[in-house]
């Protein structure tokens, strides 16, 4: 965690993925997220990948480095808990982050009431307001029919969250503009960003949108190969399969060195009438160049061509399981300044990330597991005004709880 957003305060209700990964990276980043939810738990308290004793890993994940309140939000008492939670005073407070679907008393024009100032970060399905999910919104806007091995006609998902993942940083990005907005002229806002909006925008930001505009080209399925340049996975000697990439200059020069090809590559390229150096070209006779490359993966094992390639600058990779990766790569380990091993309750001690970003101006602190359901509820009620009193009859009558760690 980097505390370079000490003092903020970010109110969070949320489920799944993107919303609850905005929250994370302002806290990891330093800011004081506290997240509520319902005294038996939210959608995704016990999400996959779970546990033998059934702990949620998706949960331990996903909610690092924040603070959790457990509220009965279906009783008066317990909205105006979360009320008094998401207005609270201060200058660096009164910011909520949320993509359930809010009514009434928990919409942006009811709290407004309490807090002129409020920042409200609504991630929603579509702009229309309908409910939708990164493996609908995948579907729909083309990826999954472009996804998959050459000449299949199949759609194929992905397994990555890749809409969620994208809109939580954007969302996280969201928040920290509407904070800046709001300190340079006092005024709150209804900030909303749509998933489905998120994947159509970068539809257009790749450039997809105009080729099908322009171009009248829809793109199909093409395999691992790398659209607009080279990149070809091959399976080596001992099993192992590796991936090399040529979208530069300078890398499809390291990779002819590296194989020994330059002069067959001089060949081909006269034969075909084509200047291999335009990574155009190399996409359009990507497979003869896989031909000519071929033959050295084939006859080698992967010992017997890393260290070169390392030496040479070649831009590739092996193909790993998540086991594989986990074990063996370097990046995923200690070695890296991102990670810790950290004791999760009810979990057991793991490889854990923290902030992937480096400033150079603050220290990197350790990640902060994420907090048991409930765990940090008294203390948050002190914070916002209750008594010890008031507190004790608020348990009592089951209007919040504490953590079962």
């Amino acid at each position: 965690m980097v505390k370079i957003l000490e003092g903020l305060r970010i109110v969070e209700g949320s489920a799944f993925v993107a919303a609850p990964l905005a929250g994370m990276t302002l806290a990891q980043m330093g800011a004081d997220v506290i997240r509520f939810d319902r005294i038996r738990g939210g959608l995704d308290n016990n999400r996959w990948p779970i546990t033998d004793n059934g702990r949620s890993l998706f949960w331990a994940g996903l909610n690092k480095g924040k603070r959790s309140l457990a509220v009965d939000m279906s009783t008066p008492r317990g909205q105006e808990i979360v009320t008094r939670l998401i207005c609270a005073p201060g200058d660096q407070a009164g910011i909520f982050l949320t993509n359930l679907r809010v009514r009434g008393w928990m919409d942006f024009e009811s709290l407004k009431q309490h807090r002129e100032d409020l920042i409200m970060m609504s991630v929603i399905g579509d702009r229309g307001g309908n409910p939708q999910v990164d493996y609908t919104v995948n579907p729909a806007v083309g990826f999954p029919m472009a996804t998959g091995p050459q000449g299949t006609t199949q759609p194929v998902g992905h397994v990555l969250p890749a809409w969620d993942c994208i809109t939580g940083q954007q969302a996280a990005l969201g928040i920290i503009a509407a904070e800046r907005h709001r300190r340079m002229t006092g005024e709150g806002q209804l900030v909303e960003l749509a998933l489905k909006d998120m994947a159509l925008a970068m539809l257009g930001n790749l450039g997809i949108i105009g080729e099908v505009t322009i171009n009248k080209y829809n793109r199909p399925k093409m395999g691992n190969s790398l659209y607009g340049a080279y990149a070809e996975d091959f399976l080596c000697k001992d099993g192992k399969r590796i991936i090399v990439v040529a979208l530069t200059m300078r890398q499809w020069d390291n990779l002819k060195r590296a194989t020994h090809t330059q002069s067959a590559f001089d060949d081909l390229a006269t034969k075909l009438g084509a200047n291999l150096s335009r990574e155009g070209e190399r996409f359009k006779h990507r497979a003869e160049i896989t031909r000519v490359l071929q033959p050295f993966f084939q006859e080698r094992r992967l010992e017997d061509f890393e260290d070169s390639f390392n030496e040479n600058s070649v831009t590739w990779s092996v193909y790993r399981t998540f086991e594989e990766a986990v074990k063996e790569d370097p990046d995923c380990s200690l070695d890296n300044p991102m990670f810790s091993l950290l004791e999760h309750p009810g979990i057991g001690e793991y490889l854990t990330p923290g902030n992937p970003i480096a400033f150079s101006n603050v220290e990197r602190v350790e990640p902060r597991r994420a907090p048991s359901l409930g765990e940090n509820t008294e203390e948050i009620l002190v914070e916002i005004g209750y008594s010890e009193g008031e507190i004790a009859t608020l348990y009592d009558d089951q209007i919040v709880a504490s953590a079962n760690v």
